[in-house]
């Protein structure tokens, strides 16, 4: 089962990589060859043993949109609007369709309010993916949606302090955030599936 959901992250890793392509004029970064493949394969096994085959989809479109958002500083609508449907159907079957949708409602809400706040810090694409993140924990439950939300902004605090300790950036630098609340979802996903 794992490794039919690991050959299905490479196919869909390739379709990622060119995606990304797609986004961008000339990005700063380009991932190795086949990096992109193996990260989604990797990430979608993981997940798909840890937390089900149900969360196998949010693997996919989350490591779509972090690859997209780390090159281009972008979380196209094309993705991240669709893929509300289709992660409802896809976690359907663990019977936690509300909570999906409670968490989801609650995160668009925390980060919403967040994105009001200070519109410059924050792009209005994390909004939109901090519903996914929801939808895909508020099926575990409320601490999950809270793990998760939190674990990114832990990341995210640790790269900016990172940039700041090594003199790559100041306080005023912008980096793609969605990697980050991405790589808290699927940490709380593999813990407390």
């Amino acid at each position: 089962m794992f490794g039919i959901m690991a050959v299905a992250g490479l196919v869909c890793g390739a379709r990622i990589r060119a995606l990304a392509g797609s986004y961008d004029d000339g990005p700063t970064w380009a991932p190795a060859p086949g990096a992109v493949e193996l990260t989604c394969a990797a990430v979608v096994a993981v997940i798909a043993w840890r937390a089900g085959p149900a969360y196998a989809c949010f693997a996919v479109i989350g490591t779509a949109l972090a690859v997209i958002d780390w090159r281009t500083s972008t979380l196209p609508d094309a993705i991240t609007l669709p893929a509300y449907p289709i992660m409802a159907l896809a976690l359907l079957p663990t019977g936690e369709l509300a909570g999906a949708l409670a968490g989801g409602a609650a995160l668009i809400a925390v980060y919403g309010v967040l994105w009001l706040v200070r519109p410059d810090a924050m792009g209005f694409g994390d909004v939109k993916l901090a519903g996914l993140i929801g939808m895909a924990c508020g099926t575990l439950g409320w601490e999950a949606v809270a793990a998760a939300a939190l674990a990114g902004q832990a990341l995210g605090a640790l790269y900016a302090l990172v940039l700041l300790l090594t003199g790559r950036g100041t306080r005023h630098t912008q980096f793609p955030f969605g990697p980050f609340m991405l790589l808290g979802a699927f940490t709380t996903l593999c813990l407390a599936g």
